[in-house]
C-alpha cells in the first residue's frame, strides 16, 4: 500500500473521465489479468464457488424463488472481492512481481482499515436488496410458495402480477445498484491506496460519478451486464470477468484520481 494521505476533509483532485479512459482501463485490466492470471482465476473462482454453493443451498432449503434475485444481487459485493486484484495491479504498475504472501497480507490488513467498513456497507445494501424482493413478492404475488425455480419463473414471466413484480423489482434493484456503484467505484481502491476516511472516499467516488455521469454510468451498466451474463452458467464466467473488471477498476481509479 502507499503512504499517500489527504488532509482531513479534503478531497483529491478528480479528472473528468472520457470513453477513451474506459477503453484504456479495460485494456489495462485485461493486460494485468494475462500477466498474472493465477491471482485472478483463484479470486474469481472463490467468488464463483460461493455463489454456486449458495444457489445449491437455496435449492436444498426449498427456497428456489430466491435464486433469481440472489443471482442478480450477488455481484453487488463484487467490488470488495476485487481488493486483492487491486493490489496485484498496483504492484504490477510499480514494476513489482506480486506474490500470494504480499496480496494476502494486504487483504488481511484491511480488517483494521476503512475498507472493512465499506464491506459492511455493501453487505447491508445486498441485504436490503434480498429483503425488498420478499416484500415485493408479498405485495404483488401474495403469500404464495413455489415448488421449483421453474414454477417461479413461469409465474413472474407469464402472469400480469408477475410482470409487475419483475418491473418493480428491477427498478428498485437499479436504484440500489446505482447508489452502491456511486459510493464504491472509486472509494474502495482509494481506501486501499491512501490514508483517507470512509466518508471522504465515498464523497470522492460520488463526485467522480457526477462529474462524468454519462461515462461512469455507462461503465457501471457495461460491467453489470457482463457480470450478469457471466453468472448465468453457475457463475463460471466470473472466473475471467471478475478479475478483468477488478484490474480495470483499479486503472479507472488511477485515471480518475491522477
Amino acid at each position: 500500500m502507499s503512504d499517500l494521505s489527504a488532509a482531513p476533509g479534503s478531497l483529491p483532485r478528480i479528472h473528468t473521465m472520457t470513453f477513451g479512459d474506459l477503453a484504456a482501463a479495460l485494456k489495462a485490466g485485461l493486460r494485468d489479468f494475462l500477466r498474472a492470471p493465477l491471482f485472478g482465476l483463484v479470486i474469481g473462482g472463490v467468488f464463483a464457488l460461493i455463489g454456486a454453493v449458495i444457489v445449491a443451498s437455496l435449492t436444498i432449503w426449498q427456497l428456489p424463488w430466491l435464486i433469481y434475485p440472489f443471482a442478480i444481487g450477488f455481484p453487488l459485493v463484487g467490488p470488495f472481492a476485487a481488493v486483492g486484484l487491486y493490489e496485484v495491479s498496483r504492484r504490477l504498475a510499480a514494476g513489482e512481481r506480486p506474490s500470494w504472501g504480499d496480496v494476502f497480507a494486504v487483504i488481511w490488513a484491511q480488517r483494521r482499515r476503512e475498507v472493512s467498513w465499506m464491506a459492511f456497507v455493501m453487505l447491508f445494501v445486498f441485504w436490503i436488496w434480498m429483503y425488498q424482493v420478499r416484500l415485493l413478492i408479498a405485495l404483488f404475488l401474495g403469500l404464495v410458495s413455489f415448488a421449483s425455480f421453474e414454477q417461479f419463473l413461469t409465474v413472474i414471466f407469464t402472469t400480469q402480477d408477475g410482470l409487475i413484480f419483475l418491473a418493480a423489482g428491477h427498478i428498485v434493484g437499479a436504484v440500489l445498484a446505482l447508489v452502491l456503484f456511486s459510493i464504491t467505484v472509486i472509494s474502495i481502491p482509494l481506501l486501499l491506496e491512501r490514508e483517507v476516511d470512509m466518508v471522504t472516499a465515498m464523497i470522492t467516488s460520488i463526485k467522480t460519478v457526477f462529474q462524468s455521469p454519462v461515462v461512469m454510468l455507462g461503465w457501471g451498466v457495461f460491467v453489470t451486464l457482463c457480470v450478469l451474463a457471466a453468472s448465468i452458467p453457475l457463475f463460471l464466467g466470473l472466473l475471467v470477468v471478475l478479475p478483468v473488471f477488478g484490474h480495470a477498476t483499479w486503472h479507472l481509479y488511477r485515471r480518475a484520481l491522477p
